[in-house]
């Protein structure tokens, strides 16, 4: 189903399911012999949800060949540098003196756990209050502990989240490390510009951003969505990928940001791979992931 400005969803449907593919590509990629990410909660994470799917993913119960082995194996390399990337970026603002993050449509992410955050530092996790619910519940279930001090906001980024982060005690005077991952093919266009200069607002001088930007987010892109959907379909998740992404002409990140006052260095996917000792797969089908750009900005 095609999105709309008053869609709803939870982990198991829509937008939300992505959030849990993205946990069972961490799983799988904690697994690996030489894995780049260790995430002990992803996997738990995902059979909390209850999506077959990805639960039989995570668990080995799913055997997949050929092509639907590849396109696995892509999502899973894809996930492990990405997810390297956003908590490389969380510690080196720790060490610069950050001790304020905020994880926007934090998903089933579970960094406010995991990290090595450094003493003193406050977590805000934004999503939407379903969201949000069903990870702490599952989290505090498995007993886990966060290792730095979270905060949930439980907000729909659509809504007045900058209010509701204000009123969980977020202090927009002091520095704040910023992620939005795996986010701004989710919004639409318009709303992506509203996000960087709510961000902006908010962040006072020496904060810092981290984010991704599809540079081609075209025909080609939506038809590698819609051949990954429909390997999984076959499989018995019934959810079109391209169905969730909005079209329309988007402001490209890095000028965006530079021309709101931020520093910003961008690299593009197939450098961050070699950077993590990584080869990107470079085929036709992976093409269109190509165009990628890992985004990190610092407020002037």
């Amino acid at each position: 189903m095609a999105r709309s400005d008053t869609d709803n969803w939870d982990l198991a449907s829509s937008v939300g399911a992505t959030a849990t593919m993205v946990a069972a590509a961490r799983a799988l990629a904690s697994a690996e012999p030489q894995p780049l990410i260790d995430d002990p909660y992803a996997a738990a994470l995902v059979r909390a949800v209850g999506v077959d799917f990805f639960t039989k993913l995570v668990d080995g119960d799913v055997e997949l060949d050929g092509e639907d082995a590849a396109a696995a194996q892509m999502m899973i390399s894809v996930m492990a540098v990405r997810t390297r990337f956003f908590d490389d970026f969380f510690s080196a603002a720790g060490a610069a003196g950050i001790r304020q993050a905020v994880i926007l449509a934090s998903g089933l992410d579970s960094r406010a756990y995991r990290l090595a955050w450094p003493a003193g530092t406050v977590v805000y996790e934004i999503d939407q209050p379903q969201v949000i619910e069903a990870k702490s519940a599952t989290m505090a279930g498995i007993g886990a502990a966060p290792s730095a001090e979270r905060r949930a906001v439980a907000v729909d980024l659509r809504d007045d989240w900058p209010a509701a982060l204000r009123a969980a005690g977020f202090d927009p005077s002091v520095p704040t490390a910023w992620i939005a991952e795996g986010l701004l093919i989710y919004l639409p266009p318009e709303a992506q510009d509203r996000l960087f200069d709510n961000i902006t607002a908010l962040s006072a001088p020496g904060s810092r951003l981290a984010t991704e930007f599809h540079l081609d987010v075209g025909a080609t892109f939506r038809e590698r969505g819609q051949a990954m959907s429909q390997r999984w379909r076959e499989h018995g998740l019934d959810i079109d990928l391209s169905d969730l992404w909005y079209d329309g002409d988007r402001s490209p990140v890095d000028g965006y940001l530079m021309q709101h006052g931020w520093h910003v260095t961008t690299r593009p996917r197939t450098e961050m791979f070699a950077d993590y000792g990584r080869t990107f797969p470079d085929t036709d089908d992976n093409a269109p992931m190509r165009s990628s750009l890992a985004v990190t900005a610092i407020r002037k």
